[in-house]
């Protein structure tokens, strides 16, 4: 979610009573601070940063978090063990995205306070082992909260989490058709146009990204299946999330988006998304009651 999680995003989602993210990407510490900023301004509310431990700015990020009191990080694309110390002296509770059980017990060992199980359903950079089959291993496998992550979309994806073990859920792809989204119309409309099979896998093994099929996409599975080397690909990738969530280009921009687009239907603002998923959620549940 970097470039489409912003303060703006991030600060109605914690407004209307979720824990909005901000994903901080490789966005340098200035950046990332003007966004926390924003999140302040809206709203007075728990929120959350994203630390991706690819960044070139990963120890800014951290100090940033730590100076501005931020009170939960998210993390993603590395482990935060070396920052455990001062985030939790700091009283930063840490969340870290896994795909697999080893590192979800490996993590809960160093100490992180809660585990992220993300599924191969989501957009952006994906493991390899489904949420259905994920969550549940996982909660089995540690003692701290598990929240669940991709295919996520509305109450019943609630529901079956909640079931499943986790103790809440996070939802990215929903959230990009949110009025308060910063990311171009023509990417939303693409999530809001896309088909059950629309999405498609790009990479190779360790670096595999789902977005909705394009121009790009067909060019990334054309030089795959050619065994061109990963660094040929990363060039071809570079740039391309910016390309499509802020100028728009939907033929040759990365529409990182999940295998839950086709549920997505309208533009609306985050109060009424969350709205609509806790209503949802208490629907689901009494219907499954009734059932028994």
């Amino acid at each position: 979610m970097a470039w489409i999680a912003t303060g703006e995003l991030a600060g109605a989602v914690s407004k209307s009573g979720g824990l909005g993210i901000i994903g901080a990407g490789n966005a340098s510490p200035e950046i990332v601070e003007k966004e926390i900023d924003k999140v302040r301004e809206i709203t007075d509310r728990p929120f959350g940063v994203n630390v991706y431990y690819l960044s070139p700015h990963v120890e800014e990020i951290i100090n940033l978090v730590i100076e501005k009191k931020v009170p939960v990080i998210t993390t993603g694309a590395g482990n935060p063990g070396k920052h455990l110390a001062a985030l939790k002296e700091a009283k930063v509770k840490i969340f870290p995205v896994v795909a697999s059980v080893a590192l979800a017990k490996r993590l809960e060992r160093s100490g992180v306070d809660g585990i992220i199980a993300e599924g191969m359903e989501c957009g952006g950079h994906i493991g390899e082992i489904t949420t259905m089959a994920l969550v549940p291993q996982i909660v089995d496998a540690v003692d701290i909260p598990v929240i669940a992550a991709g295919g996520i979309a509305d109450g019943r994806g609630m529901l079956a989490a909640i079931a499943l073990g986790a103790e809440g859920v996070q939802i990215g792809t929903r959230f990009i058709c949110a009025t308060e989204c910063i990311a171009n119309e023509a990417y939303k409309n693409e999530i809001i146009k896309a088909k059950d099979r629309d999405t498609v896998v790009t990479g190779v093994h360790g670096h595999h990204v789902r977005c909705i099929k394009n121009k790009l996409t067909k060019e990334f599975i054309k030089r795959v299946e050619a065994g061109v080397s990963i660094e040929e690909l990363g060039e071809l990738g570079a740039g391309k999330l910016k390309a499509a969530a802020i100028d728009g280009d939907i033929e040759m921009g990365s529409i990182m988006a999940g295998q839950i687009s086709a549920m997505i239907n309208d533009i609306k603002p985050v109060e009424a998304i969350i709205y609509e998923l806790i209503e949802g959620y208490k629907k689901e549940l009494k219907r499954v009651q009734n059932i028994f």
